[in-house]
């Protein structure tokens, strides 16, 4: 028994595709060769299947029961079935078990009726997925290259387009223009009260509900403010119902957790998967509202009978943090209901005459609480009763004015509102996905309330599609598109021929968004400044010696309005200058990146990043990876040894870190601080006798050295000398994967090192055969 992390695999583009500046967007339509590699290679999944299956004679597939499981199953399958012995003729060896939750009843039955996996339905996600790909990619590249390279405000790392969610977002932006459109009326109303006794009133409503002329509703008002008493004209009660609950599904889950839970829809989702894995609760993603023929509800309530709030389980779902057991007890309740009585509840209604006008009043008495005792949210509201009365009674009319109001605008979507128009217009796959992305991109911002405010961008983005081709952003096509997929699922259309007619289809709307595009910039100059007129002075061109602005809005990059020249930066950290010092190769003046003091910092110069300027270099590469031999800020200066936790990377000396020093792997998220206080801190050109690592030359001040017997000076290996040993500290920005640690928290060193080794240094490697000094430290 082993499992799998997700999608084993993943569809990406092959080779030179993937490269933005090497290829026409409108190529990825049809030329563009596809592969699918490995989701995650870090697990190695493939590798670690194969291990698992090689010799096996039968495999039972136990994925989640959707499309998504149904094509995980065939990834696995294509991963294992080579490794596994050969069948005796035409014996079954592959089985498919569908389950909807893990329980003893639900294993015990899926075992018993195990089946086949489902062909059609995986290919429906194949379709999905390559039609996501090459139009989403298409557009997003066109459109992020085409608004970046002019505008410096835009404060979005990337313009994406998405066939789900662009019209996505266009829902949140019919509901702003909506907004901004709308003119408030001003209205009247009557508003009467009258006693029932001495120490009690009703508030009627006036049948003419309200009236736009103030004169009107002044003529009422004289007509009616003389009466003294209201008659009653007719009386009325009604027993009546409301329903009990469906069987939750995805996307009623999802706006409950979004509308009474104030979490977001793909926190919710990750939530309830977390849930299910752990046995909770049944499989989370469903469309249906009805439970199955063989579902055991006495069973599951059986279950529930004896708790005290839930007992045990309330304990661990809180230890594991509140809303985890909010989401939990949400979808306990509404199963509970879902097999509960109707609410019963009696109307009265009595109708009133003041003068030559009628109002009336209306209240509700509980009859049978039903499911609202296990969801007192859906409860009838307590109003009070109303008085016993016939045709013919008369009250003391206690009031009667005229109130004036306006017609108020609708308020922005609520995520809870979002959800409800997108299952409506069938884009139902990936909900918090997509609107997960949306504000990602910096489309959207929530604010209170869970509302989604369209961005600038957001407003702009849409505005341009429906000036274009309002069919990019109407969720019609796209709703067209997800019924062919159904019907490849069912068998009822041919995976090819779908494919190959959307992206056709696709491919002609491409066009002529580009041919059309400066409709979209037009909007786009009202709402954005460009790249000249953005960003603040920093750091001087090689080519032209002036200053360039730095942009910080995303993406952060530099900008020569002399040169006309653009050019990227790290993102998410500081830029700022450093030391005015300059690159030997090209005459630019290096930047100094930064992810905060307790993380990683170095230096790089604009030019070279996006210009590498030897062979074995890459775009987007520091000068901690730089294999300039002689330039000091380089990694042959800098580089000390091999990384302790990955297999390319090296330990640099970041030299602006003093007093609180410390290296940094030039691959992976580990930081070393190291030699707290000291004066000066510089990598010797010899090499550990041990494991050939770069030794350090250590200066201390007299008064705060560490150093034994007041010494000031040291030189020796972090990774062998016992003295540094005890002044290094080694952090890790992200956390490992449980699959890649040894031990708790800890990872064992692995003698000789194949990664590549700083240049200009002697095969920097970790220590052969014991813990390396790093490693121990590891959190």
């Amino acid at each position: 028994m082993t499992s799998v992390c997700g999608h084993v695999m993943t569809l990406d583009f092959l080779g030179k595709y993937n490269k933005w500046d090497k290829v026409d967007p409108a190529e990825l339509f049809s030329q563009a060769p596809t592969e699918k590699k490995e989701a995650n290679p870090k697990l190695n999944m493939v590798k670690f299947l194969q291990v698992e299956g090689k010799g096996c004679d039968y495999i039972v597939l136990w994925l989640d029961c959707d499309k998504e499981g149904e094509n995980i199953c065939f990834e696995v399958l294509d991963a294992v079935l080579p490794v596994m012995n050969p069948a005796h003729g035409s014996e079954k060896t592959v089985f498919r078990a569908r389950f909807s939750s893990i329980t003893d009843t639900d294993i015990c039955n899926a075992m018993a009726r195990l089946g086949e996996p489902d062909h059609n339905e995986a290919l429906s996600v194949d379709a999905r997925q390559e039609l996501d790909l090459r139009i989403g990619c298409a557009f997003t590249r066109f459109q992020t290259k085409y608004f970046q390279g002019k505008y410096g405000d835009l404060d979005s790392s990337l313009i994406s387009f998405g066939p789900c969610q662009t019209p996505t977002l266009g829902f949140c932006v019919e509901r702003h223009d909506k907004i901004q459109s709308f003119k408030p009326e001003t209205y009247w109303v009557l508003q009467a009260k009258v006693n029932t006794d001495k120490d009690r009133s009703l508030l009627l409503d006036w049948d003419r509900v309200r009236v736009f002329d103030r004169e009107i509703a002044q003529m009422f008002l004289n007509m009616t403010k003389m009466e003294k008493e209201a008659q009653v004209e007719a009386t009325s009660k009604k027993e009546k119902a409301k329903q009990r609950p469906l069987a939750l599904n995805t996307v009623e889950m999802l706006r409950v957790a979004s509308s009474s839970l104030g979490m977001g829809p793909q926190h919710a989702m990750q939530t309830a998967e977390r849930l299910y894995t752990q046995g909770y609760i049944s499989y989370p993603r469903t469309e249906t509202t009805h439970y199955p023929e063989n579902f055991d509800l006495k069973g599951l309530l059986r279950q529930q009978a004896n708790h005290p709030y839930w007992a045990d389980t309330v304990k661990q779902l809180l230890s594991e943090g509140g809303e985890a057991w909010w989401l939990y007890e949400y979808i306990t309740r509404h199963f509970i209901a879902t097999v509960s009585y109707d609410c019963k509840y009696l109307q009265s209604t009595i109708s009133f005459r003041i003068g030559p006008e009628h109002f009336t009043c209306t209240g509700k008495t509980v009859i049978s609480p039903g499911f609202t005792e296990i969801m007192p949210w859906q409860s009838i509201p307590l109003e009070e009763s109303l008085p016993t009365c016939q045709r013919g009674d008369t009250f003391p009319v206690g009031e009667m004015k005229m109130l004036e109001k306006q017609t108020s605008p609708p308020d922005y979507l609520t995520e809870a509102e979002l959800i409800t128009l997108m299952e409506k217009h069938g884009i139902d796959a990936s909900i918090p996905v997509h609107i997960n992305n949306i504000c990602q991109r910096n489309y959207v911002v929530v604010e209170s309330g869970r509302r989604l405010k369209p961005t600038n961008l957001g407003i702009v983005l849409v505005h341009g599609y429906y000036k274009i081709d309002a069919e990019l952003v109407l969720p019609t096509i796209r709703s067209a598109v997800e019924k062919q997929l159904n019907l490849i699922a069912q068998g009822k259309a041919d995976y090819r021929q779908v494919l190959g007619h959307t992206l056709d289809v696709f491919k002609r709307k491409f066009h002529y968004f580009v041919d059309s595009i400066a409709g979209m910039d037009e909007l786009m100059e009202v709402s954005f400044s460009p790249l000249a007129a953005t960003g603040k002075p920093l750091s001087r061109c090689g080519k032209c010696h002036r200053f360039m602005k730095y942009i910080q809005a995303k993406p952060s990059r530099l900008h020569c309005s002399h040169c006309d020249e653009t050019y990227t930066l790290p993102q998410n950290g500081t830029i700022k200058l450093y030391k005015e010092l300059r690159c030997p190769l090209d005459d630019f003046e290096l930047v100094l990146w930064s992810s905060g003091s307790r993380g990683k910092s170095y230096p790089l110069c604009p030019y070279c990043y996006n210009h590498p300027p030897f062979r074995d270099m890459k775009k987007g590469m520091g000068c901690n990876e730089c294999t300039h031999p002689t330039c000091q800020h380089s990694l042959s200066m800098l580089g000390i040894g091999q990384c302790v936790e990955c297999e390319n990377g090296v330990l640099v000396l970041d030299p602006t870190s003093g007093p609180k020093w410390k290296m940094a792997c030039n691959k992976c998220n580990v930081v070393a601080h190291c030699f707290e206080n000291a004066h000066r801190v510089r990598v010797s050109s010899e090499t550990c006798s041990s494991c050939e690592a770069a030794l350090l030359d250590v200066d201390f001040n007299k008064a705060k050295s560490p150093l034994p017997g007041d010494e000031t000076q040291h030189t020796g290996c972090v990774f062998c000398d016992p003295v540094f040993q005890e002044l290094v500290e080694l952090k890790h920005a992200a956390s490992c994967h449980p699959m890649h640690r040894n031990g708790p928290g800890r990872r064992q060193g692995r003698g000789r090192a194949r990664g590549r080794r700083p240049a200009g240094k002697p095969n920097a490697r970790r220590p052969k055969d014991k813990m390396s000094a790093l490693a121990a430290y590891f959190v």
